[in-house]
């Protein structure tokens, strides 16, 4: 078993990170006070704080895209992730780098998405064709 990782963001919308996290993003959601709410970020304890929001002032250039610097996100299987894309898509998200396959062919050969959640926090989601290569060079 993976060891569940915590992560905690700031957000200026309770209501609408329930509605994104829990409703769209289907994560389930554990305590909550008036400032912060617990959820089952596939596995992983994710806790949105109302604060003020990072923002997304800095990009890398990864293969001609421009990464958010900070960005999380979890690794799927291959069909969960062509799933999650649909239904993002679905729901007229606006990706900040589309839905799509890098290094076809090749080792590590991954899908990969970026969006942004309502406060402007960066998510990417990415499966591996051989999960084997997640770390392969």
């Amino acid at each position: 078993m993976v060891q569940p990782f915590h992560l905690a963001v700031p957000v200026d919308d309770l209501a609408a990170a329930r509605a994104f996290y829990g409703g769209l993003m289907g994560c389930a959601e554990g305590r909550s006070s008036p400032t912060w709410v617990d959820f089952d970020f596939f596995g992983h304890q994710f806790v949105v704080h109302l604060g003020t929001p990072a923002g997304q002032a800095d990009t890398n250039d990864v293969d001609g895209k421009a990464v958010p610097s900070f960005h999380y996100g979890v690794v799927l299987e291959w069909e969960a992730w062509h799933d999650l894309a649909t239904r993002l898509a679905a729901a007229e998200v606006e990706f900040v780098i589309e839905p799509g396959i890098r290094f076809e062919g090749e080792v590590g050969e991954q899908a990969t998405m970026f969006f942004l959640d309502p406060a402007g926090n960066a998510l990417e989601f990415k499966a591996f064709k051989d999960p084997s290569q997640l770390f392969a060079k």
